[in-house]
């Protein structure tokens, strides 16, 4: 019998790979240490900002997307599109299932904490756009329909992000007789965070495959150019990850309490997302690339933009933040296990393997 497919694909795994997990834990420890123990350290990485976001943050974003989105076969995206299931499904998810939920686990879970539990409704109104699309690439999910994806909430984000904050922090708490709050940000910030976060990686991806291709062909770009390219991914994420959690370390570690009372309902928001997306997906018929690729794009969140939202809106110090920026603290380690199950769901699925091309293998 051939060996379990998640223990091949982990075969296959540069050593950088896998013991990612091992590596984000340490990136999250010592973020945490550095924001606890160097005084002053949150407020000189968030002194300079792009569209509210610290600019490290915004530069460790950047790396972390480009490389993957270099490996995305462009010439692919026509069939993706063409597959409305996915495309629906992912819409009805992203955008009614996954806010309805967490307003409704927010108000479950924190009905006392107000300003805790508007930041939470803000984090699921804020649809992934970007690390989603790594744990996508380690769960071999299809590469191709994540950019499509991703691209796809990018725009509803712009179209739909403060009208969905409006409803679910104003008209829906007053229906239900509820406390209501209040969202002010603009159309043009977001389209901003989403045109530099998404916008500038999908670019210079596209370029990057489309020169290579055309100086050396397909067969070169792929053995080549992105084994040397792909461990930066991994290399933006884990930056990215240590500035993140620097940031808010004080914050986060003098207020335990607080964190767990956030981070209970988040748990149960990525575990209903993710479980339910990947089960709707191979109930409708998608292969376990494609529903890997639903269940990862529905239980991600833009974290950057919930976090630049609750900062713009409540202020840097205020419970709001803390909610959005305990949001990647629970969904980093979390889809990273979530990774592994994907690996081992492969074999409830028709097809049960991928091409080893199409293995994460350089992420």
């Amino acid at each position: 019998m051939s060996a379990a497919p998640e223990q091949a694909v982990v075969g296959r795994l540069s050593f950088l790979d896998r013991y990612l997990t091992a590596w984000i834990l340490a990136a999250m420890a010592v973020g945490l240490g550095l924001g606890r123990l160097v005084p002053g350290i949150g407020d000189a990485l968030a002194e300079v900002t792009v569209t509210g976001v610290s600019l490290p943050i915004a530069l460790g974003l950047l790396v972390m997307m480009y490389p993957v989105l270099a490996k995305v076969r462009y010439d692919r995206l026509d069939t993706i599109t063409r597959d409305r299931r996915l495309l629906l499904l992912s819409l009805l998810l992203n955008w009614i299932v996954g806010p309805a939920l967490m307003f409704a686990l927010a108000w479950l879970f924190l009905p006392d904490l107000p300003e805790y539990r508007t930041g939470l409704i803000i984090v699921g109104l804020a649809r992934c756009i970007a690390m989603v699309i790594i744990w996508n690439d380690l769960a071999c999910g299809d590469r191709e329909a994540a950019a499509v994806l991703v691209a796809l909430n990018s725009v509803f984000q712009v179209i739909a992000f403060s009208a969905l904050g409006w409803f679910y922090l104003s008209v829906l708490p007053g229906w239900l007789g509820l406390d209501q709050a209040g969202l002010d940000v603009s159309v043009r910030e977001i389209a901003r965070s989403v045109l530099i976060f998404l916008g500038v990686p999908l670019v210079a991806g596209y370029l990057t495959r489309r020169l290579g291709e055309r100086a050396k062909g397909r067969a070169w770009y792929e053995a080549n150019l992105i084994p040397r390219i792909g461990p930066f991914a991994l290399y933006g994420l884990l930056f990215t990850i240590v500035v993140l959690f620097a940031l808010q370390g004080d914050a986060i570690t003098s207020q335990p309490l607080d964190v767990v009372r956030i981070a209970l309902p988040l748990l149960v928001y990525f575990a209903i997302m993710w479980a339910g997306s990947m089960a709707v997906g191979r109930a409708v018929g998608l292969d376990h690339p494609r529903a890997t690729t639903l269940a990862f794009t529905a239980a991600g969140n833009n974290f950057e933009l919930a976090i630049a939202v609750a900062i713009a809106t409540f202020g840097a110090t205020s419970g709001q933040a803390l909610a959005g920026v305990v949001g990647p603290l629970i969904e980093v380690p979390v889809l990273i296990g979530l990774v592994h199950v994907a690996l081992y769901a492969r074999r409830f699925f028709p097809v049960p393997s991928l091409p080893t091309d199409e293995s994460p293998a350089h992420v």
